[in-house]
């Protein structure tokens, strides 16, 4: 499993961070734009994508791969 990508708010507009980075690894304007790199990169890499809200909080999450969880139907 690769690594969870987070999209949070930056200085900028919107970053996408790999988890445990200590910086992102891009930066859009847009949220919808950062959102859709992060879920590509976690289609790629078979992880996770997590979109916060300006207040750090996570709205959605999104898991490609092996989904620990299971979920009746």
């Amino acid at each position: 499993m690769g690594t969870n990508q987070h999209v949070t708010a930056h200085e900028r507009g919107w970053a996408v961070t790999p988890e445990g980075a200590s910086a992102p690894s891009a930066v859009y304007k847009t949220q919808s734009a950062a959102w859709e790199k992060a879920k590509a990169v976690a289609r790629r890499e078979r992880s996770e994508a997590f979109l916060h809200g300006k207040d750090g909080r996570i709205r959605t999450r999104n898991t490609y791969g092996h989904d620990p969880i299971r979920h009746k139907g």
